[in-house]
């Protein structure tokens, strides 16, 4: 697999850490992966997203990591949401910046998963959505979703405690193509215990190039 990169992007609130993981040979497009909820301690060495980002890679895409404000080696405060889509954001400048001409891929998981979905169903740069463990419940009126177009995955867990396959299921049959669910069984929030199945789904998606919808 190829090589990694550690460095800094220029954010809203300053630097914001970031890792880029590289395919073996040209990136056929390069994503973007967003950590769970800062508050509840997350970051993005979770093993969500780095298999998340390892799946991506294996199909050819550069992965892109970054910690929001407030995390690990980043700048800035949390800030509940508000000033994390801006992170993203600025994130999606830096791959931009890096792989002018590439589609681009945008995802997370759980808080990073609603974080990815706010800036990225209105933003021209995200070909592609993936939302990971999305914590429905937790979200309020969602509504803002179901205008989106854009080729969209959706893994959950079975029973995950914040919008497990009922609702998931639910949320999902209400909006409109291309868009893809997969219930992982037996999975809880974090995908313990399966996330094999978690990172084979993501790389299946990929494999498949979905941005070429968009």
């Amino acid at each position: 697999m190829g090589a990694n990169e550690s460095f800094f992007i220029d954010g809203p609130a300053g630097r914001l850490e970031a890792l880029l993981m590289l395919p073996d040979g040209p990136p056929v497009a390069a994503a973007l992966v967003c950590h769970a909820d800062p508050a509840q301690g997350g970051v993005m060495h979770f093993k969500v997203v780095f298999r998340a980002a390892k799946a991506l890679q294996s199909q050819g895409l550069a992965a892109l990591r970054f910690n929001f404000r407030g995390v690990g080696l980043s700048d800035g405060a949390y800030d509940e949401g508000r000033g994390e889509q801006d992170d993203v954001r600025a994130a999606l400048a830096e791959l931009e910046r890096r792989f002018p001409g590439l589609p681009a891929v945008l995802g997370g998981f759980s808080f990073g998963a609603s974080m990815a979905l706010h800036a990225g169903v209105s933003d021209p740069r995200a070909g592609a959505l993936f939302a990971l463990g999305l914590p429905l419940l937790r979200m309020g009126d969602v509504r803002w979703v179901e205008d989106c177009r854009k080729p969209r995955l959706f893994v959950q867990g079975e029973f995950d405690p914040f919008g497990g396959a009922v609702a998931i299921e639910a949320f999902v049959a209400r909006l409109p193509e291309p868009r893809r669910l997969v219930v992982i069984p037996g999975a809880d929030h974090f995908f313990d215990g399966r996330l094999d199945a978690l990172q084979d789904t993501v790389a299946n998606w990929a494999a498949e190039r979905p941005w070429e919808a968009s």
